[in-house]
């Protein structure tokens, strides 16, 4: 789809549902400080956007899980990935509904509420996304198998950044040898020069 397998794809979805959830719980934490009910509505919108894109995410995770190259040390994190990407979709689900419906009727007990189960919901936020950067960043999951292969052999022949500064150096000595002339290499036989030959070192 649009150049991407589900991994690619997976991993694009999930940055926007996660900024939105967090900003989402963020307006409603402004709201309680600045007593400013218009922070609450952006906060009910904003999760509804961010569960909506949630949803698309978990969906297209589904998938990549189908698609992956495993073996059972990645199976074992990308189960409690998932686990805890549905838990997140599921408490921000629910918010979400509670809030369209009862927004404009909450008392402050349900309110309060509403607020303690969406930093719950952060929660659970954070550690989907610890079990997601492990799968990628410890296992390297969605990485196919050959061009994981390719990139080990790759990193075995070694790379140095200061290979520049070397050619630079051996130019360097080669204009210095330029410069005085021609330096013979130790133990050359005696030889004579023609009465135009620059100094150099024998």
């Amino acid at each position: 789809m649009f150049g991407y397998d589900w991994p690619r794809l997976h991993a694009a979805l999930n940055d926007l549902p996660v900024a939105l959830l967090l900003a989402a719980v963020l307006f409603d934490l402004l709201a309680v400080v600045t007593k400013r009910p218009s922070f609450r509505q952006v906060g009910v919108w904003t999760m509804l956007v961010g569960a909506v894109g949630g949803a698309v995410a978990v969906l297209s995770g589904l998938e990549a899980e189908e698609h992956i190259s495993h073996g059972d040390a990645v199976h074992r994190v990308m189960e409690t990935h998932e686990q805890l990407g549905l838990i997140t979709l599921a408490v921000f689900g629910v918010l979400t509904l509670w809030r369209i419906v009862r927004e404009r009727r909450m008392g402050a007990g349900e309110r309060a509420l509403s607020l303690g189960l969406s930093v719950v919901g952060v929660g659970f936020l954070v550690a989907t996304g610890v079990y997601g950067g492990k799968l990628v960043f410890e296992h390297a999951a969605g990485i196919p198998t050959e061009v994981l292969q390719a990139e080990v052999r790759e990193r075995t022949k070694g790379h140095h950044h200061d290979a520049g500064a070397a050619r630079e150096e051996a130019s360097s000595d080669s204009a210095a040898i330029r410069a005085r002339g021609h330096v013979d290499a130790p133990g050359a036989p005696p030889h004579s020069h023609s009465p135009d030959t620059p100094p150099h070192a024998d």
